[in-house]
């Protein structure tokens, strides 16, 4: 959690896949892969690698 300044665990069963997608200047699409959660009000989110996004068994928001 960056604005308390500490790490956080989230239970699997609440944690949600997301893909974020940009155009590039050259045209290119750019794919970012990321988990959200939410823990007591805060919204997190923690960007991870393909490999890893698709190994995680999460709804995809």
């Amino acid at each position: 959690d960056v604005k308390n300044r500490q790490k956080v665990s989230v239970e699997e069963k609440d944690i949600k896949k997301t893909k974020y997608e940009r155009q590039t200047k050259d045209g290119k699409t750019q794919v970012r892969y990321a988990l959200r959660a939410q823990v007591s009000g805060t919204k997190l989110t923690k960007f991870v690698s393909e490999a890893d996004w698709k190994s995680l068994s999460a709804p995809e928001e």
